[in-house]
């Protein structure tokens, strides 16, 4: 197995990739994660290792969108566990927790590609748009009907008898 990219982290609280010869960003740590680089961040001043406060970080950038994934209470109980003398097994119970979620997931993925023959979002979004096109042709028809009713309502009066020309000729 290769060796981790290292990031620098310098007295500015600016990170340097050291692979990329660049500075980056958290935004740039999240996507590290998210495409399963393995890499460590080492403070430039001590050389100590703070990947874990960086990965911290990105969650708390993250925590603070739109869609949270981590509740105040969920957020309240690590704190009160962290202090806890069996921090250690919550802390396992979570990343194999997160591990089997994850495992789930991606076997749920797989059925879904098997049946379907496409991935999960794909089959979604796919459907999301027939239904959508339904709807619109629906809504078409429907508008259609309504102005050919309105169309033909104004061109009979409401007597039944037919509409006589009423405009002016000349000589008349």
């Amino acid at each position: 197995m290769s060796e981790p990219r290292v990031i620098k982290k310098y007295p500015n609280r600016r990170l340097y990739d050291t692979a990329e010869s660049r500075y980056i960003t958290l935004a740039d740590i999240r996507r590290l994660v998210v495409d399963h680089i393995d890499f460590v961040v080492i403070d430039k001043k001590n050389q100590q290792d703070i990947t874990r406060s960086i990965l911290l970080q990105v969650i708390a950038e993250q925590e603070h969108s739109a869609q949270p994934m981590l509740s105040r209470e969920f957020l309240s109980q690590v704190i009160r566990n962290h202090a806890d003398e069996a921090h250690g097994v919550l802390s396992s119970y979570l990343e194999q927790s997160i591990r089997l979620f994850s495992a789930q997931q991606r076997e749920l993925r797989e059925r879904i590609r098997q049946v379907t023959g496409s991935d999960a979002l794909d089959a979604v979004a796919s459907f999301a748009e027939r239904n959508y096109q339904r709807w619109r042709s629906v809504q078409d028809e429907i508008f259609r009907t309504l102005h050919g009713a309105l169309t033909s309502s104004r061109s009979r009066p409401e007597n039944g008898e037919p509409e006589r020309d009423t405009t002016a000729r000349p000589g008349t």
